[in-house]
Order: C-alpha cells, then structure tokens, then sequence
C-alpha cells in the first residue's frame, strides 16, 4: 500500500456522506475543429484539467448540495498535491493513496469543436487503477450514507478485487451501492457476464445509453433501463441531449428530458449528471427529480472545458 495524502476523515455528526471509490486522472484536452490531419499538424487548444470519473462525479456532488463527499483514489507521487488541492477546493474531502512506482493516470481528451463536442478519449490509467484491497478501510464507511463506485474499477484486477470488497463491506453496515459503468469500450472488454454479476449487489445502475445497449443488447433505452432495472433495482440510462430514462423493479418512472445547452466539451457530462443525481438522492428526492438535477448538471457540464464544475469563489 502507498502512502496517503489525506484529508481529515471524520465528517460532520450526523453523517449522511457520500463516498465515492474511483479514478483520479489528469486531463489534457485538445479542442479541434474538424477532422484530425493524419501525419500532420491539427490546429488545437490545448489545456491541462483535473479529471478522472470518480473524481468528477464527487466534485459535481460537493457543487449541487451534498454537503460531505469523500474519494478514495490512487495516484502517482508526480501529482498527488495538485489532485488534492483541486479535490479540496471542490468542495470534496480526498483520501489518496500514493502509489510509489506508477505516475497518475492521464487522459487525452480530443475534442471537435463541432457543433456535437464530441470527444475521443486517449486513456493511460497509471496508479488509478492500482488500487488494491490493501487500501481499504472499513472505517471510511463511518457516517457514509452512500457508496458510489466508478466502473473503471472493474477493469483491473486489483482495483476490480477492491471494489468488491467496498460493495461488501457497505452491504454489510446497509449502506446503499451506486456504479457507473463508465466507458462502453473498456466495458466491452471486460465482458458484459462478468459485469452484470458485478451488480448483483448493487442498488443503483447508472449507464450511458450505449453503455445499457452494450448491457442489455437493446438499442431503445427505455428498453434497456426497464431490462436491466430486473437486475438492479433503480436504473437511469444518461443519453445526453436526450435526457435520462428512470426504472426500477421492471417498470419505467420517467423519461425526463435534457436541459438546454450550447456544447463545448461533452468531457464529463455523464459524471456531472452522476453526481447531481447522487447529491439529490441523499437530500431527498425521488428518483425523476434526481434525474432532473442530474441532467441539468450535464448542461452545465457541457458547457465548460473539462470535468469538472467550477470551484467555489
């Protein structure tokens, strides 16, 4: 086990924290316009951000209510204090273990100036996906009310090992369990099986909507909340400038729809929504209003360069 940066752990009395296990990476966004130019120069602007989607969905919780959000991730000795300022002026309380070999994950995040803002994604996941059993504690589960789990954990052995030992562990104290399956690619790779039995002990599914078809083989996405809401109770596929679609137990709640927005950077948005999502859940709210906050979350997402919300002041 590295070294920890780490934030004082004892949140206020009362508890009702959110945790959340995941990646910590480094974003370098390049905004182009068009196709790239093979073997050649592509004109770019090109900036250098905090990212990773564990880190994302944490830092949108602290900026849309929830008042104690805590994140455990893994990174490399070359950036742990600028990932822990940047956590902590998020609003978000970071517990990061320093890996002592690997750097900190880093993302390439090619994005078309386009009117889509679509991005490509150049992943080097370094230390973030080093995390082991042996970084856990069940003490980081005292005052949690929810745990939320990045699906990047599952695609190594060992932080996929850690992940389940944080389901088990939050299972045991009665602490609900969210997952993002966070990136169709990786996703397709892992095997869809081994992640559906992943989720046997969860209670929250949050999906893209080519990550649900993947999931389910169902290209609707109502479909494809309401099949993969039999297998985990509460299920909200994310489909962007089409909104969310909510089930749970079988059933479609709600399809609720986007927010308004003008893209510049798709970079998050389903992380943006996440933590929204999760933020309004633990104030209260049914899950169509979780929905609604969650895509109102993504707006505002797509709106800005990178992950990540704007930090306090």
């Amino acid at each position: 086990m590295g070294a920890g940066v780490t934030a004082d752990s004892q949140g206020p009395a009362g508890g009702g924290a959110l945790l959340v296990v995941g990646d910590v990476v480094t974003d370098v966004v390049a905004r182009h316009r068009g196709p790239l130019a093979a073997g050649t120069d592509t004109a770019a602007a090109i900036r250098t951000v905090p990212g990773g989607a564990g880190a994302n969905v944490a830092c949108w919780a602290a900026h849309t209510g929830c008042a104690d959000v805590r994140l455990l991730g893994r990174v490399g000795v070359d950036a742990a204090a600028w990932h822990e300022r940047q956590l902590i002026a998020a609003g978000v309380r970071p517990r990061l273990v320093v890996d002592p070999e690997a750097a900190t994950g880093t993302v390439v995040c090619l994005v078309d100036t386009g009117a889509s803002a679509e991005r490509t994604f150049l992943t080097d996941s370094g230390a973030s996906l080093r995390l082991e059993p042996a970084d856990w504690s069940d003490a980081l589960l005292d005052g949690v009310a929810r745990l939320h789990l990045s699906g990047y954990l599952l695609f190594s052995e060992a932080s996929r090992a850690l992940a389940a030992v944080a389901r088990e562990a939050a299972r045991a104290r009665g602490v609900p369990v969210s997952l993002d399956p966070a990136s169709a690619g990786f996703l397709g790779r892992l095997g869809v099986d081994r992640f559906l039995a992943f989720t046997e002990r969860v209670e929250v599914l949050l999906p893209s909507r080519d990550e649900a078809a993947l999931l389910t083989g169902l290209p609707d996405p109502a479909d494809a909340a309401v099949k993969l809401s039999r297998h985990v109770p509460l299920v909200v596929v994310k489909a962007g400038a089409d909104g969310a679609w909510v089930a749970r137990s079988g059933a479609l709640l709600a399809r609720v729809p986007a927010a308004p927005a003008t893209p510049r950077d798709t970079t998050g948005a389903g992380d943006a929504f996440s933590g929204a999502f999760l933020a309004s859940l633990a104030a209260g709210a049914s899950p169509e209003e979780a929905a609604t906050a969650g895509c109102r979350a993504g707006a505002r997402a797509v709106e800005r360069v990178g992950g990540r919300p704007p930090t306090p002041g």
